[in-house]
């Protein structure tokens, strides 16, 4: 099989090579001919392998293999995306889909309602979190596909599906038909008032209504009476360009740029500049990232903090400064091609090294001393100046002005809480199905309802009765993350998923941090 994956590798290369071939210049014109003459010698190789090769070949697995591989040779973010892919892709950016709208995973062999998304066919219809599919259209659900699951529930705006469903602490199942309608996959998932006067988003995707929606949020959050603003840009594997300069802008109250583009052809390279009267100066803002913030996202943390606008807190960022532009091919499939590479307001470039291959690039991301590594290698990196004259390197992601790390739990708190079967989700879900009306509204839910010793301990049998194993020793040392997420489940089983964001975010330690360091962003304010 090596044999077959390393002929149909150079069947890629000599695809790809008569592309390049036909859109070359004059002054490409000898490499050119050296490339013809290569894709003769290949060409035959090819017409050998297909006439003569021992086994049947998959061309199509192969050939979407070959291309992938040819385009790690280039960097690590241009890519190819196969036909099959490349729906979800773009439904992940562009911002919405045709179908009923829940959040779901598959539990216990049936599609449960994790929950459903808001002011969806599914939210109007009455379902609820904890909510199993057990039929659709009369055909049983049980031990359905993930790609059942979207080939079913997901059809044109107007068509009618009807469920059957199961709900936690009634025995009768019951019917729904539900209208599919278009469902906007929001990118800021929480936008809610801490306190009397801090304000939080958390956004995790830059897509094409991401400004909208933010610029909306924080008009909200300012009638609410916000003065200061946390925007956690953590995970947050970027988007659009566009959107992220938009975002940017809406931080912004001079002319200042953004971030420009530099490219090998003319075309490829930009400077987007602020538009003042889209900006707010009025609040403090501290920009949370981590690790796996990355491209759009780096964008506005590095335009906040080049233009002293802001606080930047948490952990280096990802460093991917590459711009991408995705081409449509003839079969369905797309190729996503590196074409610039992004600076901040200060000239600093963010992509980071990747000389030694994407492995290594993806993998030291992982690392538990990558802070300490790049702090020993920061001063060998090229020093700028922000708008007030402070020193931020380039080279490598985001520096946070202030660092914060990623709280470090044990394995088995991670397992448990991150296990398949969703066992928090479940508990959380049954535990609140008989109490929805002992609190009147989330604020008294959150000052009155804690999970008390006997209510971990609950939990904790109920792992136990899935056959779940745990070590007791290191569970104890998170015992408070693990009553945070329970607290945090049952208020998302009865407010939905924006009470499961307030509840998780207020004993979130990076979060936490962020609120004792205001003093500090609003000194931001006075010279900005």
């Amino acid at each position: 099989m090596n044999h077959q994956k390393r002929y149909l590798a150079i069947c890629a290369i000599s695809v790809i090579f008569l592309f390049t071939v036909a859109s070359v210049g004059p002054a490409s014109y000898s490499k050119a001919v050296n490339i013809y003459e290569k894709i003769r010698v290949l060409n035959q190789i090819i017409s050998i392998v297909n006439e003569n090769y021992v086994e049947p070949i998959n061309w199509d697995e192969a050939l979407d293999g070959a291309f992938l591989g040819l385009l790690d040779e280039l960097d690590p973010h241009s890519s190819y995306i196969s036909r099959d892919k490349l729906e979800t892709v773009n439904e992940q950016f562009h911002g919405k889909f045709e179908g009923i709208g829940i959040e779901f995973d598959l539990l216990g062999g049936y599609i449960t309602v994790i929950a459903p998304v808001v002011d969806s066919p599914s939210d109007r219809a009455g379902l609820q979190p904890g909510d199993k599919i057990v039929s659709i259209d009369g055909e049983d659900a049980y031990e359905i596909t993930r790609e059942d699951v979207y080939n079913t529930l997901r059809g044109p705006k107007g068509t009618t599906v009807l469920l059957t469903i199961r709900r936690p602490g009634q025995e009768e199942t019951f019917d729904v038909e539900i209208i599919r309608d278009q469902i906007p996959i929001y990118s800021l998932i929480s936008s809610f008032m801490i306190d009397d006067r801090t304000g939080y988003m958390r956004l995790t995707r830059f897509a094409s209504s991401t400004s909208q929606e933010v610029s909306e949020a924080v008009k909200s959050l300012r009638a609410e009476g916000m003065t200061r603003l946390i925007f956690d840009l953590r995970t947050n594997s970027g988007g659009y360009l566009e959107q992220a300069v938009n975002v940017a802008d809406l931080f912004i109250t001079s002319p200042d740029t953004l971030v420009y583009t530099a490219g090998r052809k003319a075309e490829m390279s930009e400077v987007y500049v602020a538009s003042p009267k889209r900006g707010y100066g009025d609040f403090a803002v501290i920009v949370l990232i981590n690790r796996w913030s990355a491209s759009a996202s780096e964008i506005v943390a590095g335009a906040v903090q080049d233009l002293d606008r802001g606080l930047v807190m948490g952990e280096t960022s990802f460093g991917k400064g590459l711009v991408q532009r995705q081409w449509p091919l003839k079969d369905g499939s797309a190729l996503r091609v590196t074409i610039a590479r992004y600076y901040t307001p200060s000239g600093r470039l963010i992509q980071r090294p990747y000389d030694n291959g994407t492995r290594d690039y993806y993998e030291d991301l992982g690392k538990e001393d990558r802070e300490e590594l790049l702090d020993s290698l920061r001063m060998d990196k090229p020093k700028y100046k922000t708008k007030r004259g402070r020193e931020v390197h380039g080279g490598g992601g985001i520096s946070p002005d202030v660092y914060v790390p990623l709280p470090e739990y044990t394995a088995t708190t991670t397992r448990l809480v991150g296990h398949p079967r969703r066992l928090t989700f479940n508990w959380g879900t049954d535990y609140a199905k008989e109490r929805k009306a002992d609190w009147k509204d989330l604020v008294e839910f959150n000052r009155d309802f804690q999970i008390t010793a006997e209510l971990t301990e609950n939990f904790l049998t109920y792992a136990k009765n899935q056959n779940v194993d745990f070590d007791r020793k290191e569970l104890d040392k998170d015992i408070s993350y693990l009553k945070s997420v329970l607290k945090a489940e049952v208020a998302g089983a009865i407010w939905g998923k924006s009470a499961y964001y307030q509840m998780f975010v207020s004993n979130d330690p990076q979060v936490t941090t962020a609120l004792s360091h205001f003093d500090e962003a609003a000194e931001f304010l006075v010279h900005h």
